[in-house]
């Protein structure tokens, strides 16, 4: 199923999270939520506090409703924390490394790479955004891929976001990187309470 298309500037400032690097600058002008009343205070119930953190992973990520709650369900039969093993899931899709490794300038970006055709993984074309890899294999842009504008910028560190997690093995002037280890919490950089998505699936 496809991502979210819509306004992503709009969606960061109503989560309160830039979801972009675009959403960033805008959020600095505008730190509050968009339309007419976004400067009034709002007091949230209980549900919408976990409503609204459901919806932060799910759009930082990219995800469907549908690919949330998949990953849900392969979290929670996992051992461990669930709402942990929640965030490694979605860390180990191939958008989600794409996007890590600085090869991509947002998980946006990258969905639209992999669809593409211009990544690869362990030396195979690999066009699913949703790809879960394990540790080991080798994420990659394709050869043919590697002249294009975005990538050259990529090769320069043009879209590094600081040091890579340690998970990562990144070695982006190859435009190559790989997975070292599942994912722990503390690899994922989002300001997200997976505490409350947990409640909100299991309330």
């Amino acid at each position: 199923m496809m991502g979210f298309r819509g306004p992503h500037v709009r969606v960061s400032r109503r989560l309160g999270v830039p979801l972009t690097p675009k959403a960033a600058r805008y959020m600095e002008r505008r730190p509050y939520p968009p339309g007419v009343h976004g400067r009034a205070r709002h007091e949230r119930g209980d549900y919408a506090i976990r409503l609204l953190e459901k919806q932060k992973l799910r759009f930082f990520y990219d995800v469907s409703e549908t690919q949330l709650r998949r990953a849900f369900a392969v979290a929670r039969r996992r051992p461990g924390n669930t709402g942990e093993e929640l965030i490694a899931e979605l860390e180990t899709r191939l958008s989600s490394v794409v996007y890590r490794a600085g090869i991509a300038p947002s998980i946006h970006a990258a969905r639209q790479y992999i669809s593409h055709g211009h990544i690869s993984v362990d030396g195979g074309k690999v066009d699913r955004p949703s790809y879960r890899l394990r540790p080991g294999q080798v994420v990659a842009v394709r050869e043919k891929s590697r002249a294009l504008h975005p990538f050259r910028v990529s090769a320069d560190g043009g879209h590094a976001r600081g040091p890579a997690p340690n998970h990562l093995g990144v070695e982006l002037s190859q435009l190559r990187t790989t997975l070292l280890r599942r994912p722990s919490r503390a690899d994922a950089r989002i300001d997200v309470d997976e505490r409350l998505v947990v409640e909100h699936y299991t309330r």
